[in-house]
């Protein structure tokens, strides 16, 4: 995939999925796309909260990685998740920034039930996901 604009997108995920949100960066930044991981991108001595903080505001897009875990395990990554929301809903109407992806079958949390989600887990997921970087490119 070919983009005109190179997309900054940041992946939100639990630890315990891991191994298939890097496989899914591995993907992404093989097609063009510009993938912010925490695990990939922090500097040692780095202010990890600051950064994540900055890296969600200044990010096109923010996929919500999810899996049955994703809301059974605490942690920063449902802070990740407020500031993503915050941003998404000051946004206008109609515009593309918050993704929910589907790592496997499982539930949506409430506060993204707003948000159309992408199933990774199906034949098509990831085509769909690049459909939608394309769109969004076509509306910058």
């Amino acid at each position: 995939m070919v983009l005109s604009k190179q997309l900054r997108v940041f992946l939100l995920y639990a630890r315990s999925d891991k191994q298939a949100v890097h496989h899914l960066y591995d993907r992404m930044v093989k097609d063009g796309v510009r993938v912010w991981v925490d695990e990939k991108n922090l500097l040692p001595g780095q202010d990890w909260a600051h950064e994540i903080r900055k890296t969600i505001q200044s990010s096109d897009v923010v996929i919500v990685c999810l899996s049955k875990q994703f809301n059974r395990q605490g942690g920063f990554r449902h802070e990740e998740v407020k500031i993503a929301l915050e941003k998404a809903n000051a946004l206008p109407a109609g515009g593309m920034f918050l993704i929910p992806a589907r790592l496997e079958p499982c539930d949506l949390p409430d506060t993204l039930r707003r948000w159309h989600c992408v199933d990774l887990f199906t034949r098509d997921g990831y085509k769909k996901l690049l459909e939608a970087f394309k769109e969004y490119v076509k509306a910058e």
